[in-house]
């Protein structure tokens, strides 16, 4: 009988041995599983850090890799009340492989459009996002770019009248741009500054036909042009820096006839080639700009100022640039300037990623280099002028103001 009793103990102490090793492998699991999980959450930062990534992308692969149960799970922990009626999952491999891989690279392994996104600009809209703001800026509507064929540029909402101004007055017989349709103040003569030898600024467009409705055929639907196009807005942003005294070269290279096999999605591999040559044809270019067209509709890009309507401008940072923040300071400084003298023609800075577009757009290349939208499809030519004045004269004060702090001037 003593011996029964010893062996059922025995078998007790047996049982009671198994559940605590059994507890203890599950709790050992979760401490590691725990640890795993906040170690990555650490270098998905430090990775975040080093990329210059936005800061919504690492929480946003996070949240779109796991499952909805896991987060269930994590708020039952911290709060004892709560209950998740979602189904518990643990996380797989292949959810942590995947969140790595959107972190690391951007490119969502269940999303082969993804891969694709960072040469053909526009196939994922929703990843673009407004880093500062205009006033009276609509956080929602962000700019746009539409390949020349999207059926998309042809809709004009019903009932919009576009403006039709004339032009001619915008620049004289001998290709001086006089004032009569710009927004800069003119200023005595006296008053200007000597006339700079030197090329500071270099303009060209990436999508150089890109036009507007009211000043092409509209029956064709396509706000493009190989005449009359954005390049004109270059070209007048260029003449009046020169007025400003602050020299300046203006391309306006046709890439559809100059690039044999021409690719609308390789643009910007194209217009590269151009800002290198033109950096290396001088030591003195200091500003790069990258001037186009946005599609958006007239009702998102236009405001008037003391009676006047001016095209309004987005200015847009690639994020694939790993220096991306130099060239927002240096948005930022234009942006402020056009709202302390143009309240409200600044939409605002605008912030791309790969799954957006290009997301680099040449801004590697030079750090005061940024990619600035003038006005929309339903915008004129007569209202972009006005822009490319107000430009031209913010552009100048801050290259006036940077010598001055140098000591060059």
């Amino acid at each position: 009988m003593r011996r029964l009793s010893i062996w059922l103990n025995i078998i007790k102490d047996g049982r009671n041995v198994r559940q605590l090793l059994v507890t203890g492998r599950a709790f050992s699991l979760l401490s590691f599983s725990s640890m795993l999980f906040f170690v990555l959450l650490g270098v998905a930062g430090m990775v975040h850090q080093q990329s210059a990534q936005s800061p919504i992308h690492s929480m946003k692969g996070f949240a779109a890799s796991v499952s909805s149960g896991l987060f269930g799970d994590m708020l039952e922990m911290e709060m004892p009340s709560f209950e998740s009626s979602l189904e518990s999952e643990s996380l797989t491999g292949r959810e942590i492989s995947t969140f790595l891989m959107r972190t690391l690279t951007n490119i969502n392994p269940n999303d082969p459009s993804s891969i694709l996104a960072g040469e053909l600009p526009g196939m994922n809209g929703n990843d673009a996002f407004l880093i500062r703001k205009g006033l009276g800026t609509d956080t929602e509507v962000g700019p746009q770019d539409h390949s020349p064929y999207n059926p998309l540029d042809g809709i004009v909402d019903e009932g919009t009248e576009l403006p039709v101004e004339p032009i001619e007055s915008e620049s004289g017989s001998d290709g001086e741009v006089d004032g009569d349709g710009g927004g800069s103040v003119q200023k005595d003569p006296k008053d200007k500054p000597t006339k700079s030898k030197s090329k500071i600024v270099f303009i060209y467009h990436s999508h150089n036909r890109e036009s507007w409705y009211p000043e092409v055929d509209e029956k064709n639907k396509d706000a493009n042009s190989n005449t009359k196009n954005i390049t004109l807005v270059g070209k007048r942003l260029a003449e009046k820096l020169e007025q400003e005294g602050v020299g300046a070269m203006h391309s306006n290279t046709d890439y559809p006839t100059a690039i044999k096999g021409y690719r609308w999605e390789l643009s910007y591999k194209y217009s590269m080639k151009t800002v290198k040559e033109a950096l290396a044809s001088s030591d003195d270019l200091k500003f790069v700009f990258d001037i186009h067209r946005d599609s958006q509709k007239r009702k998102y890009t236009t405001i008037d100022i003391d009676g006047k309507s001016y095209a309004q401008v987005y200015f847009v940072i690639g994020h694939r640039n790993p220096n991306w923040k130099k060239n927002e300071a240096f948005a930022t400084k234009i942006h402020d300037a056009l709202e302390k003298k143009y309240p409200g023609i600044s939409r605002g800075i605008w912030g791309k990623t790969a799954a957006t577009g290009n997301a680099e757009y040449n801004q590697s290349l030079a750090s005061e280099s940024v990619l600035i939208e003038v006005g929309g499809v339903e915008n004129t030519l007569k209202e972009s002028y006005r822009t490319a004045d107000a430009l031209a004269e913010v552009i100048s004060e801050i290259y006036y103001d940077a010598e001055k702090v140098s000591g060059k001037e």
